[in-house]
């Protein structure tokens, strides 16, 4: 088996397989698995010559855990988009259930599929009339994919979260990251995650992202502008409907460190530090929504219902790390971050879909060479 630090299981490079440095220690899988529990699946639809999307589905506490409350923040860099399940995350401070992540126009349909799943595998929640707010997000995949062709279904989301798996996870164009595009290259999904040590205990902080942002001209990959060197080849500029770096991006950072809420809400607001990192300037045209949960403490939060049938607890108690001892897991979310986005990037190659329109690959080895003369990558 290659490393998975290099290679995704389906053999896609990652961006440490071309000698990119990242600062920070990463977990076993270098990805937001690597939290003990969470589980990643996925749902591809790459029909025809319109169809290229799909459905991702996270789920914090496995398919077992999905009623035990997780602390949870949310955080919107710029609202043009849609994340479903937000009052309640602000309301609360937690959520439950799978996370979905599929395009614009299927959102609602994402939605839906997380409550037919709950309710197939867990019967009991129908039966005790639990109210479900689970959270579905989307970013917009209309260059590369038919969006109003009502091709994601509630079974394909369901088979999503059927798949949901541990262990190291695929990147680029799967799930809902199929038709996607980020610096006006093929991008969609990356992960990456880093190890956390505090009061002698080892952490992890993981993210999941969905990349659909960026203009060419502001790529930024180890601190070095590269975008304009590949303005040769970028079919969206004269094609794309709205401006440069539009599109959006979804965030799911998660960590078994125990966190308050509104820690978890800081930590959502460290994603934008990492973005930035990769060049964007972050565009009025792209819905920047990012969502970060804690999986420690399980049991710690008594489920709303529960209270409200007569079988919860009279309180709840939750152990967290101080806030001033937050900065190391800021900067594992921000160096998680700018990884899992050139992730998302090195693991694709062209794509043709929707009217014939291209989206090209990375040219990594154009890249390379790039970072060599300005002795980021060694010869």
């Amino acid at each position: 088996m290659s490393d998975p630090l290099l290679a995704t299981p389906s053999g896609k490079p990652r961006a440490r397989s071309l000698g990119i440095p990242f600062g920070g220690t990463p977990g076993r899988w270098n990805a937001i698995t690597d939290v003990p529990g969470v589980e990643v699946g996925y749902a591809t639809q790459i029909e025809g010559t319109d169809i290229r999307t799909g459905v991702t589905a996270v789920l914090p506490r496995g398919s077992d855990g999905i009623i035990d409350p997780c602390a949870a923040g949310f955080h919107s860099q710029n609202g043009n988009g849609e994340m479903t399940g937000v009052s309640w995350i602000r309301e609360s401070g937690t959520t439950t259930l799978p996370i979905a992540i599929t395009n614009t126009h299927a959102v609602g349909v994402a939605h839906a599929s997380i409550i037919r799943w709950a309710v197939r595998h867990h019967p009991e929640l129908a039966e005790w009339w639990w109210w479900l707010l689970p959270v579905a997000a989307e970013t917009w995949d209309g260059y590369l994919n038919e969006m109003s062709g009502g091709h994601v279904t509630e079974e394909l989301g369901v088979a999503a979260i059927e798949a949901a798996a541990s262990g190291p996870i695929d990147e680029g164009s799967v799930g809902g990251g199929t038709g996607m595009n980020c610096y006006q290259f093929k991008a969609g999904t990356g992960s990456a995650s880093r190890v956390v040590e505090h009061a002698g205990t080892s952490y992890t902080v993981a993210v999941l992202l969905q990349t659909n942002f960026g203009a060419r001209s502001e790529l930024v990959v180890a601190g070095v502008p590269v975008g304009e060197a590949f303005a040769d080849d970028n079919p969206m500029a004269d094609a794309y409907p709205a401006p440069a770096g539009a599109g959006s991006m979804i965030a799911i950072v998660v960590t078994d460190a125990p966190l308050l809420p509104h820690e978890c809400e800081a930590m959502a607001r460290r994603v934008t530090v990492g973005v930035a990192r990769t060049g964007t300037a972050g565009s009025h045209y792209s819905g920047d929504l990012f969502l970060a949960l804690s999986t420690a403490n399980p049991g710690a939060f008594t489920p709303s219902a529960l209270t409200a049938f007569g079988r919860g607890r009279d309180y709840d108690e939750l152990r967290f790390v101080p806030w001033g001892s937050m900065d190391p897991f800021y900067e594992a979310v921000v160096q998680a971050t700018e990884e899992a986005v050139l992730n998302s990037l090195v693991a694709n190659e062209e794509m043709v879909g929707f009217r014939g329109h291209r989206a090209p690959g990375l040219p990594r080895e154009r890249l390379v060479e790039i970072l060599q003369a300005r002795g980021i990558v060694k010869t």
